[in-house]
């Protein structure tokens, strides 16, 4: 099995600069004509998916798209060598930085939105990362 990641946005290009900008991805494959394009370079291939701002999220939704800041269970973790260095790239290449880095027993942490409104982390493990957590 294969975890793929979706992300919708209403700017193709731009969310293209932005991923490739903030996290050092590349672009590997385009598909259709412009609605899809497939970032590498994470341990799961990332599809930037062009869906227009008030666009049905499925056939007969009553919450068109909206890409106002907004929160989700589910969001992207990604894990860099460097929080400080990444947050710092990330704002450059448009994030919103929502919690600064800060340091815990397992590692260090960012909270960012990305330009869509999607929120995303960026985190360093320490030696012991999650396991740190046990008892």
């Amino acid at each position: 099995m294969r975890v793929l990641v979706n992300i919708d946005v209403d700017d193709l290009a731009a969310a293209e600069r932005f991923y490739t900008t903030a996290f050092g991805l590349t672009v590997g494959r385009r598909f259709g004509d412009g609605g899809v394009v497939e970032l590498l370079g994470a341990g799961a291939a990332i599809y930037l998916l062009h869906k227009p701002a008030g666009s049905a999220p499925v056939p007969g939704s009553a919450s068109p798209r909206d890409y106002a800041r907004h929160w989700t269970p589910v969001h992207l973790d990604f894990a860099v060598d460097d929080v400080d260095a990444t947050v710092a790239r990330a704002v450059a290449a448009g994030a919103v930085l929502e919690h600064p880095p800060a340091s815990h027993d397992w590692g260090r942490t960012a909270q960012l939105a990305d330009p869509w409104g999607h929120g995303l982390c960026v985190i360093t493990f320490s030696e012991q990362g999650y396991d740190a957590l046990l008892d």
